[in-house]
């Protein structure tokens, strides 16, 4: 990994995670649903959603003091949906980066009900936010909202769950990740211009950098889940296969799956170019989604 981007990470992960524990105890939740909640929050992950609204204010030489808050509610929803992903109702996975799912701990209810606290909790923060003005936080809450509902990850979910035992076109497994995978992440680009006042042009081109990362991140999810082990990746691999889920490996070959990435990849960068600077973090973490083995 570079080292400029090793640094970002190194310095925000432990200020994203300090601020989503200090938000979660100020919820004052009930013990139980605070341990659900905070078993959930403390199981890992690389913390990419949140990292990259900050990224975008880094590049734009940007600061404001609600970008850790921001930051930090659509890591919530996005913890929230692996709860939710994992029941046995949904995916009825056992283990998620080598832990023990939540319901396989907690119980299925207490799940849900941790993924439901963690989930209103996002919005509640987008709705307390200190500096920004009250349309920029509606606009905040509204483009949340639908980045995680039905026209975003909620909508790819079912569109996944239809596509199992079905041979999906390319153009449809498309749509799947855009909503699925691509709606949060592109929530977390336009974010970060709305909090960096950046232009309408700007805002556009981030747009397209963040569905291009949005569809490189899922196939390189799909070509480790047959090339990786479960070892490295902390949850059963070829768990697509075993459902048999349409993925970029099998509808192209794990040579064209390569290409489709490097596609994204290429495209993604190229819409980068009206920052006018080489080694850009937003660069760095298109190029760190393709070349990760996590």
């Amino acid at each position: 990994m570079n080292n400029r981007l090793q640094s970002f990470i190194s310095e925000n992960v432990p200020k994203i995670d300090a601020e989503m524990h200090k938000l979660i105890q100020k919820e004052n939740p009930t013990p139980q649903l605070k341990e659900s909640m905070i078993y959930s929050v403390n199981a890992g992950g690389k913390r990419i959603r949140p990292l990259l609204v900050l990224a975008v204010l880094e590049d734009f030489m940007k600061t404001s003091k609600d970008a850790l808050k921001v930051a930090c509610a659509v890591e919530l929803i996005h913890t929230y949906s692996l709860i939710h992903d994992d029941l046995p109702c949904m995916d009825d996975d056992d283990y998620r980066r080598g832990k023990l799912t939540n319901h396989k701990v907690f119980g299925e209810a207490t799940a849900v009900l941790a993924g439901d606290a963690l989930q209103t909790l996002a919005f509640t923060i987008l709705a307390s936010l200190e500096e920004v003005d009250s349309s920029k936080a509606i606009r905040l809450v509204g483009l949340l909202a639908s980045a995680s509902g039905a026209k975003g990850m909620v909508g790819g979910q079912i569109l996944d769950m239809e596509g199992e035992k079905v041979s999906l076109t390319l153009e449809q497994l498309e749509e799947v990740h855009l909503h699925k995978t691509g709606a949060l992440l592109s929530f977390c680009i336009e974010a970060g211009a709305v909090l960096a006042n950046a232009t309408e042009l700007e805002t556009c081109q981030l747009r397209e950098y963040s569905k291009n990362i949005g569809l490189a991140f899922q196939i390189k999810d799909d070509i480790l889940d047959i090339t990786s082990t479960t070892e490295l990746l902390g949850k059963p691999v070829n768990s697509d296969t075993a459902s048999q889920k349409s993925t970029y490996p099998s509808l192209l070959g794990l040579d064209g799956a390569k290409q489709q990435l490097q596609k994204y990849h290429e495209n993604a960068l190229e819409s980068l170019s009206f920052l006018d600077k080489e080694g850009s973090l937003l660069e760095l973490f298109a190029d760190y989604i393709v070349q990760r083995d996590i």
